[in-house]
């Protein structure tokens, strides 16, 4: 059994990382290469911390983890250096658990027993754990295909080899169906490739994984948009079945801002995914931050992004702009109790790295000449809600000038976009910019079936993965008439989470 006193003998520890000159000269990860004996010791420790307590709330679907991950069952194996039982109790739940261990942001470790209190020393490091194990796995060659060894003669096509189109295709094509994934853009990987900065997640993580799924029998054609290239005729015609894993790429605007129009005003996806490509060798990015004064407007996860990009790219100085107050260091019960996300200040690796960031101000104005963007001016504001509708609300007449020659706008998105496959197959959009389904996953039209930020709006990694493996048993008890294949969330689950 697991160490009921554990977390007294170890403080937490989190995975070193490498000194801020070293990661603002390369692309790398952020995390410092450990030697393997080194990082398994400390693995181990903080494995320990677990107590394998008695109402796991890490993982609970709405409070922690959406895959249901068998968190203390692999803390306590990982504990005991167990480390292939500890994989295959992983990837039981969880198909990429190397994509979650590096950018999920651990709604598990808010909801462990030992973030109740700061006196317990803080949650377990669960992240750290599920990406060592996963790195392990591939290290000691844990992980191999797992080619089905029946046949159902039934064919599956996935629009969007996202996380959750990848999670689908996975599931059914062990299942014994054949599935062919359309991606329409040159590489596979969606925003885990185009979206998601190198020194978030080097490529050659997700590479190795799609090896793995070619080797499994999952088939993919890249270049191709379902609907354009491929016609929705011809794809009811070859496929039994559909599943649209198409994202929601369509990035939210503000143009009632006066200079929107200024040439040096850019969508966030505008910067990252150029830049992405020239990693991926495809030449210079036509958006680059070398030399210029840099704002960013959002202050999430796709901000945080574009932050280490642009410091990355030789930025003269970089401003990250939040509309909301400044949130606490450290809980608040009254506004988010545990078990639930926690209301608190997130700091990524990027931003201590460069630059600074501004809370409770918003965007006044941009300047310009000539048509080129010289600068922003801000006001101080607050955010209110008046009768359930949000409002940005000036609090004072100051204006604050920022010199700017690059704006990136990461305000979030929109849901999907307007895709001539929807025309095609008589879907249309929610109010949300997001495609319904019923509780089977089904669209409503027939043997169409839709998961991931399509179906859910913008989220996390490890929503669209299990929401990938929840389509997969849709699918497969649709073709098949019932499923074995594991559902860990319903279409209508919704995280525990206060804003």
């Amino acid at each position: 059994m697991a160490d009921p006193s554990g977390f007294l003998k170890h403080p937490r520890q989190d995975a070193p990382k490498r000194p801020v000159a070293d990661r603002l000269g390369d692309w790398r990860e952020v995390y410092r290469d450990q030697a393997p004996a080194e990082r398994d010791q400390q693995v181990r420790a903080q494995a320990t911390r677990c107590m394998d307590c008695g109402i796991p709330f890490c993982h609970s679907g709405a409070a922690g983890c959406p895959l249901g991950n068998l968190i203390p069952e692999w803390n306590d194996l990982v504990r005991q250096g167990d480390w292939g039982q500890a994989s295959d109790r992983l990837h039981a739940t969880n198909n990429f658990p190397e994509f979650t261990g590096r950018l999920c942001p651990a709604p598990c470790e808010s909801a462990c027993v030992l973030a109740i209190s700061p006196d317990s020393g803080g949650a377990v490091t669960i992240k750290r754990v599920e990406n060592t194990i996963a790195d392990v796995s591939w290290e000691r060659g844990h992980v191999e295909p797992r080619v089905s060894t029946v046949s159902s003669g039934r064919r599956v096509a996935v629009v969007g080899s996202g996380p959750g189109g990848l999670a689908a295709a996975q599931q059914l094509t062990r299942a014994g169906h054949e599935v062919t994934v359309f991606e329409r853009d040159d590489r596979l990987g969606g925003l885990l490739r185009y979206g998601i900065p190198e020194f978030k997640m080097e490529k050659r993580v997700l590479d190795r994984r799609l090896a793995q799924l070619r080797a499994e029998g999952t088939k993919f054609v890249t270049g191709c948009e379902v609907g354009v290239d491929l016609s929705v005729a011809e794809l009811r015609a070859r496929f039994d079945a559909v599943v649209l894993a198409v994202g929601a790429l369509r990035g939210r605007d503000a143009p009632d801002i006066p200079g929107r129009h200024l040439r040096g005003v850019h969508l966030a996806m505008d910067h990252l995914v150029p830049a992405n490509k020239q990693i991926e060798g495809d030449g210079p990015t036509p958006i680059d931050a070398r030399g210029k004064h840099v704002v960013i407007i959002g202050g999430g996860d796709t901000g945080a992004d574009c932050y280490g990009t642009a410091t990355r790219q030789g930025a003269a100085s970089v401003v990250q702009l939040d509309q909301y107050p400044r949130p606490p260091d450290d809980r608040d019960d009254d506004r988010s109790p545990w078990p639930v996300w926690p209301w608190i200040l997130r700091t990524y690796p990027a931003h201590e790295e460069s630059g600074e960031r501004r809370f409770a101000v918003a965007v006044d104005k941009f300047a310009g000449s000539d048509g080129i963007l010289t600068s922003v001016q801000l006001r101080e504001v607050e955010v209110r809600k008046v009768d359930g509708v949000r409002e940005v609300v000036p609090v004072s007449d100051d204006v604050h000038v920022l010199p700017a020659d690059l704006v990136l706008l990461a305000i979030g998105f929109d849901g999907v976009e307007h895709l001539p496959l929807l025309d095609g197959l008589g879907l249309s959009l929610t109010k949300r910019g997001t495609l319904s389904c019923g509780a089977d996953w089904q669209t409503a039209a027939p043997g169409v079936f839709v998961c991931g930020d399509a179906h859910r709006g913008a989220s996390l990694v490890v929503w669209a993965i299990a929401e990938g493996r929840s389509v997969a048993h849709a699918v497969d008890a649709f073709l098949t008439g019932a499923s074995d294949l594991p559902a860990p969330v319903h279409p209508n689950a919704l995280p525990l989470a206060v804003r």
